[in-house]
C-alpha cells in the first residue's frame, strides 16, 4: 500500500498537478504509519509530515496490543506479520529504525491514553529525530486515546497542524 501512496504522489508530480516541492504527507492511525513510511522510504517525495497516532515500530505495537485484539492475534500476525517469524521484515518495515531518512520537518499528534497505539510508538519516533537534529513538533494531549474527541483539543491540534503545514509548504517567496 505505501508503493501505491508513493506511485500516486509522483503521478501527480509527473501530471503537473502536484508542485513537487510542496507535496505533504499527513494521516491518522494506520495513515500516521503511512506518513511516517513515506518520510522514511521516500524521503524526497515530501517536504513535511503530520503523523496522529501513528505506528512508528512493529515489534513494540505488537507488544501492547489493547486487551480486545488479543482474539484476534494469530490473523493480525498473518496479515501484519509473526514477531518472531518475520522480524527482518517486520525491521524493515518499521519507520523508527529508519529514520536517518527522514530529510523533512515532522509534526506528531498523540494521545496519551491511546490503547491502540501506545504512545511509545509516538516517544520513540521523536526521540530518534530529535536525536539527529531532524525538526519536530510533538503534540501529546493527555486526555486523549486513540484520536482526540475533545473540542478544545480538536482545535489545538487542526490549528497547530495548519501553522505547521503553512509554515514548511512555502517557497522562497512566500506563496
Amino acid at each position: 500500500m505505501q508503493d501505491d501512496i508513493s506511485d500516486g504522489v509522483q503521478w501527480l508530480v509527473d501530471q503537473g498537478i502536484a508542485d513537487p516541492e510542496k507535496v505533504a504527507i499527513y494521516g491518522a492511525s494506520y495513515g500516521g504509519y503511512a506518513v511516517l513510511a513515506g518520510m522514511t522510504l521516500t524521503p524526497e517525495l515530501y517536504c513535511c509530515g503530520v503523523d496522529y497516532v501513528g505506528v512508528s515500530n512493529m515489534f513494540t505495537f505488537m507488544k501492547t496490543i489493547p486487551p480486545y485484539w488479543e482474539p484476534m492475534l494469530d490473523m493480525f500476525y498473518e496479515m501484519v506479520g509473526d514477531p518472531v517469524k518475520d522480524s527482518l521484515m517486520l525491521a524493515e518495515v518499521s519507520p523508527v529504525y529508519h529514520v536517518d531518512n527522514i530529510i523533512a520537518p515532522l509534526f506528531v499528534a498523540q494521545g496519551a491514553r491511546d490503547p491502540r497505539v501506545n504512545k511509545d510508538e509516538s516517544d520513540q519516533m521523536v526521540d530518534a529525530l530529535k536525536k539527529r537534529g531532524i525538526e519536530v513538533e510533538y503534540m501529546v494531549k493527555e486526555n486523549e486515546g486513540h484520536g482526540f474527541y475533545e473540542q478544545a483539543n480538536q482545535y489545538d491540534f487542526y490549528n497547530a497542524m495548519i501553522n505547521f503545514l503553512d509554515s514548511h509548504m512555502k517557497d522562497a517567496d512566500g506563496k
